[in-house]
Parts: structure tokens; sequence; C-alpha cells
């Protein structure tokens, strides 16, 4: 077995903000030149997800509002008073979706559906920088 090691990083806005990684992530497959395999994409972070979606406005607009009535902002959380910052909802919603999604690779190429992009969800209450990282296993 090989594994290939890369990451992305990126700067996010605040308040769930959805970045489709989907181009970028293939043309790290590709540069690999690895045929067959699974890729591993993963933020480290507790306020932050990796998961998949049809990057449009519509299913954006329909996630976020989603997740605020699963972990709404204005919620008491436990944390914030611990740290005073604000983000308990953040650390919520990002452990209901995860910090890494697996995708098959064959011949060279994601095995996505036609309308399933790979997306950060950076929950947190404030602009961060974001180190995605990617580890294709073959």
């Amino acid at each position: 077995m090989s594994i290939v090691q890369g990451h992305l990083d990126l700067q996010t806005s605040a308040d769930t903000d959805v970045v489709d990684l989907t181009s970028d992530v293939s043309d790290f497959v590709a540069g690999t030149g690895i045929k067959d395999g699974i890729l591993v994409i993963f933020v480290p972070g507790s306020t932050a997800s990796i998961t998949t979606i049809e990057h449009e406005s519509g299913a954006i607009a329909d996630l976020k509002r989603s997740m605020e009535r699963l972990a709404p902002r204005d919620e008491h959380y436990e944390h914030n008073l611990r740290w005073g910052d604000g983000n308990g909802y953040s650390h919520i919603r990002a452990a209901m979706l995860g910090p890494s999604l697996s995708v098959p690779v064959s011949e060279g190429q994601l095995e996505l559906g036609k309308w399933q992009q790979i997306v950060l969800c950076d929950f947190d209450n404030r602009p961060r920088r974001r180190r995605v990282l990617l580890r294709l296993l073959s």
C-alpha cells in the first residue's frame, strides 16, 4: 500500500461558510497519477466539517437553515460559559456532520454522483484559515 499526502489551505468567512473543494481535490488526485484507491479528506479543528452536497444556492441555503434549527446560534451552550467565545453552536454543528469523508477513486477520477460536490462547512463565528488534509491510499 502507498499513501500520497497533500493539503488545501483556504480562508473562510464566518457563520456557516460552505466552500466547494471538488475541483481542487480532483486536481490533487490527478496530480498523483494514482488510478485506483481511497481518498480521505479531513479538516483539523472542532468547528468545521467535511461532507458532500449539491453545491448550489438553494441546497446551501437549506443546509444553513437546517443547521440553525438543529443547533441554534442563540441557544444556551455550556461551552460558551467556559470559554466565552460564543461559538458553542459551531462545535455541535461540526460534530453532527463530522471532520472527514472517504471517496473512492477509480481510473484516476473521484467516484462522485453527478450533482455531488465535496464541501468544507466552517461553522465558526469568525473568519478562519483552514487546512484540509488529503490522503490518497492505493
